[in-house]
């Protein structure tokens, strides 16, 4: 018997697991890394190229299980998981550097782990939580600021203060559909 749970969505989320403490090792560990010598740029090159593969993923594991009707339960917990640890690396790592606000972060963070508590309660009630457009444009423009700060581009700051206030809207309209 073939097991449902291990297909190519649910290998991609935990791939995506996997590079998550990779990317923030590049981005924390720059002073006592095994890469002594290494200009202190190369550190946030390869961060910023774990971010992107891993971003990337998780846009293919979302169309691939919809798309060849491959979502599982299993998957419905891994992509999630996958995208907070993503995130959470990022901040973490972007902090640490200096780049981030640690107030942005709070913000973001709390409201994700709301959410995610909200969500766990709305299922157990037999509740739909499906993610709103407000929450998938919420996690792109997460994704885009993490990015640009990894890579300390100009405007970095100001995609993550947009992306704090997508956070809480897209958080208000859970709590919106929750209470309906």
């Amino acid at each position: 018997m073939k097991n449902k749970n291990l297909n190519l969505p649910n290998i991609l989320a935990g791939f995506r697991i996997l590079l998550a403490p990779l990317m923030l090792w590049f981005m924390i560990d720059q002073n006592n890394s095994l890469f002594n010598g290494w200009h202190p740029s190369w550190f946030d090159y390869f961060a910023g190229l774990i971010f992107v593969i891993a971003s990337v993923t998780d846009f293919f594991d979302g169309y691939i299980a919809r798309s060849w009707d491959q979502m599982t339960k299993l998957g419905g917990i891994l992509d999630p998981l996958a995208d907070k640890m993503l995130v959470l690396a990022g901040f973490i790592g972007l902090i640490v550097l200096d780049r981030a606000s640690a107030f942005a972060v709070f913000l973001i963070l709390s409201r994700e782990f709301f959410i995610t508590g909200l969500r766990v309660v709305a299922i157990s009630e037999g509740k739909n939580v499906a993610s709103t457009m407000a929450g998938k444009i919420k996690t792109v423009v997460q994704m885009i600021a993490i990015g640009f700060l990894i890579m300390d581009w100009p405007y970095g700051s100001e995609l993550l203060l947009f992306a704090v206030a997508l956070t809480l809207y897209s958080g208000y309209e859970y709590i919106r559909d929750y209470l309906k």
